[in-house]
């Protein structure tokens, strides 16, 4: 890392430990704090609709508070905003951001754009809690989870690139990125839901989709927690001998236990789910793969994302021949299942499905 980096992040933690970040304050405690400081409730509107709305990153920048007032502000509290340390584009369009934490850790975030949309692709941890074999990120340790600022960060500055290079506001938000969502669940409920308010972004919540390797409990407690955005499960097999050889923490989570859980979602929420799947060389190209995935489609209403295999280098999964990929096509269709093949973007700059590896840290 570089020695002024190095210097400015220690600075940076230092004052973190002596102030509070203020956005880990509601609105109503901003209010009460300038009430108790001498000043009009009202000026903690005005300063949530700086840090969230707006996006400051200082308090200089809030220009309609007096500098009494900044300076106050600037004394109490700090503002641990992300920075986008590096940014890669695709010769397809693609966005990648290499995103700096306060903490000088790096998560990656993506932009996906196709003619009629503008997509985000978010991270909810730093490395990742779970295992799955074919993914670089499950090769980092996990860290720490990401605060629910830190998610808004990333979304908020994917919409300027999206309105800077495509003229035009971001449309959709995929938590694909690094990390298992449902295992930093409280965090990313909250950034969804000021991604959401009219204090944040305003976006609809069915224009997120929040995507799990499989957690039963949180499936079933975002169901009862009534969330409005939509569920995708990435689930490449729907045997358990060969799921658990390529997700090993299926064997914690077995299918049966998922199909529970997905049966209580829909039953809870009746939106319709989507399963992503990859379809690799001698792992699930065949067709008892085929009838199991069909039957695990029919417990619930459904579609299937058969998604491109990315490489991460190292060669032991290998994309399976098209005419196997068709012939799931073909069956799903037959069934009556909604399928499409998903074209994976950015991958000459290692931002496709999977390849998310934080290389820079």
């Amino acid at each position: 890392m570089n020695p002024l980096l190095f210097i400015l992040i220690t600075f940076a933690l230092i004052m973190s430990t002596t102030k509070k970040d203020i956005r880990k304050l509601s609105k109503e405690e901003l209010r009460t704090f300038f009430v108790e400081n001498g000043d009009k409730a009202f000026r903690g509107n005005q300063v949530y609709e700086w840090l969230w709305g707006k996006g400051a990153h200082v308090f200089e920048d809030m220009t309609n508070l007096s500098l009494v007032t900044r300076e106050m502000l600037e004394a109490n509290f700090v503002i641990n905003h992300i920075s986008v340390d590096q940014m890669q584009r695709s010769s397809d369009g693609t966005i990648k951001n290499a995103v700096r934490l306060h903490d000088g850790l790096i998560v990656e975030s993506v932009l996906i754009p196709t003619a009629t949309r503008t997509t985000a692709c978010v991270s909810s941890q730093v490395g990742c809690s779970l295992d799955c074999q074919f993914c670089a990120t499950a090769r980092l340790k996990r860290m720490r989870n990401l605060n629910p600022d830190e998610i808004y960060d990333q979304v908020l500055a994917i919409d300027k690139e999206s309105r800077l290079y495509f003229n035009r506001p971001l449309s959709n938000i995929v938590f694909m990125g690094m990390g298992e969502p449902l295992m930093n669940y409280n965090n990313v409920i909250k950034a969804i839901d000021m991604i959401t308010s009219t204090d944040g972004l305003g976006m609809s919540p069915k224009r997120i989709i929040v995507s799990t390797s499989g957690v039963p409990k949180m499936i079933k407690k975002m169901a009862d927690d009534e969330v409005k955005f939509k569920l995708a499960v990435s689930l490449h097999s729907a045997i358990d001998e060969v799921r658990t050889k390529i997700m090993p923490f299926n064997a914690t989570f077995p299918l049966e236990d998922l199909r529970e859980a997905l049966v209580y979602w829909y039953a809870k929420t009746k939106s319709r789910i989507s399963y992503e799947y990859i379809v690799w060389k001698g792992i699930n190209d065949n067709q008892e793969a085929i009838t199991a995935l069909l039957k695990f489609c029919s417990y619930v209403p459904c579609k299937v994302n058969i998604i491109e295999y990315n490489p991460i280098d190292d060669g032991i999964f290998q994309q399976a021949d098209r005419s196997m990929v068709d012939e799931y096509l073909y069956q799903l269709e037959k069934s009556g299942i909604p399928a499409t093949v998903r074209r994976s973007r950015g991958k000459d700059i290692d931002a496709a499905c999977g390849q998310l590896a934080n290389k820079m840290l």
